[in-house]
């Protein structure tokens, strides 16, 4: 007769030494990120006034995470992810003190920002894998998911003070000193992966170094095709960042406006405040509870719970109704991200690892680029608000979809494997 596994330990990531300042310095570095994009959008607006230049700015946030995040995570497969996550925080820091010189030159040109927004897009894309990588390495495998949770719960922690941050650089320091300051939110990173013991590949063996097959690097496809609930978390991270992205916080001053908020007050700020607060928040109590198990179902339901929040908060004309609503989205989509990342980690094969994880990034990542075409085309015909809605609707139907096919193909298996042993 075999023991039951271990119970997962509640904030164990914030109890052992390695990990607690391993979420410390990514949420500095989260906010880093964040900070550059206050300080260099205010920037390039006032500098140019065009409106392609900020579509192209959300673009090139997402779109290396599209067309890389697969090679970079066979990358984060063979080698040191310690030295990937140092190289993708280096790059981070020379972009910041690059926008700092063009800056103080007085010579920024429009090609010049759009290499820089592309090159910062490809270190966020480079960070993502690597960083999974070492969090396998960092936890115990019944620790895993909340290690995964207080993981993304740090980094909305970056996200949510990042503005703020930001526009005390910008208004305080001014732009060019501002950004040049930025760079000092990489370090902590970069001199943590000096002295961490892990590399990524501690529990699994050695990195394998060599050249990378390019059919290798999407053979991990088939991987997940095989697998139902691999496929199933992929597509439905898919399909939140395809069908809401990140259209809630672009969408918020249109709300503020809908809701006579939208003066640049108390008002607007918790409206701005809300959905991350509830992803902190969230996290935290998730962790704290240990309420939901890594499991498609509780994916499911909080995917259903953010895209129901979602058409709430976009076609509501009631404010507190609003707040409720952004800060349980905040929750919910906090919960369905560090699940799905979960299960991904724990059923990737470990020789597929860095690739799977790849190919989750690519979906519920890189999928962001078509969010923002989509809403800038409904949004002109129909509105924001009916356009926000619309993607929350959408992710409800194709959610429900995405379970329903995945439970009718686990019962088909479990039919199978039930007539194998009869047979047998």
């Amino acid at each position: 007769m075999t023991s039951a596994p271990p119970a997962p330990r509640r904030f164990a990531a914030l109890r052992d030494r390695h990990a607690r300042p391993y979420l410390f310095t990514a949420g500095l570095s989260m906010m880093g990120d964040n900070n550059e994009h206050v300080v260099t959008y205010w920037v390039l607006w006032q500098e140019f006034h065009s409106p392609a230049l900020v579509g192209f700015e959300v673009i090139s946030h997402w779109l290396p995470f599209l067309l890389l995040s697969v090679p970079f995570g066979a990358l984060a497969e063979r080698y040191d992810c310690r030295r990937l996550v140092q190289v993708a925080q280096v790059l981070f820091m020379v972009v910041s003190a690059s926008w700092g010189v063009l800056f103080l030159t007085d010579s920024l040109q429009m090609w010049e920002a759009c290499v820089l927004l592309v090159l910062h897009g490809c270190a966020g894309a480079l960070w993502a894998p690597a960083e999974q990588m070492l969090l396998h390495d960092l936890a115990e495998p019944t620790d895993l998911p909340g290690a995964i949770r207080l993981n993304a719960t740090f980094r909305s922690l970056g996200t949510l003070f990042g503005p703020v941050v930001g526009s005390l650089l910008l208004f305080g320091l001014g732009p060019t000193w501002g950004i040049i300051a930025n760079v000092a939110f990489y370090l902590p990173m970069t001199a943590l992966m000096l002295r961490i013991p892990f590399t990524g590949h501690v529990r699994n063996g050695s990195a394998r170094v060599g050249r990378i097959p390019v059919r290798a690097l999407f053979g991990s496809l088939r991987t997940a095709v095989n697998d139902r609930a691999l496929l199933g978390m992929m597509v439905i991270g898919g399909l939140v960042a395809l069908c809401v992205g990140a259209s809630l916080g672009v969408s918020i001053p249109d709300f503020a406006e809908t809701l006579g908020a939208g003066d640049a007050g108390v008002g607007y700020g918790v409206l701005l405040f809300a959905n991350g607060a509830g992803g902190v928040l969230g996290g935290l109590l998730l962790e704290a509870t240990g309420m939901v198990r890594p499991n498609v179902r509780a994916a499911v339901v909080a995917t259903l719970l953010f895209g129901v929040t979602t058409v709430v908060a976009s076609l509501s004309h009631v404010y507190g109704l609003v707040v409720v609503a952004l800060f349980i989205g905040g929750v919910a989509t906090l919960a369905s991200g560090s699940i799905g990342q979960a299960i991904v980690q724990l059923r990737a094969p470990s020789d597929q690892r860095g690739r799977i994880v790849g190919v989750y990034n690519m979906f519920g990542q890189g999928l962001r680029t078509g969010n923002g075409i989509t809403l800038a085309l409904v949004g002109t015909a129909f509105g924001i608000g009916p356009a926000v809605a619309l993607g929350g609707g959408l992710l409800v139907v194709g959610t429900l979809v995405v379970w329903l096919v995945v439970s009718r193909g686990a019962g088909r298996d479990r039919r199978a494997a039930g007539s194998s042993r009869s047979s047998g």
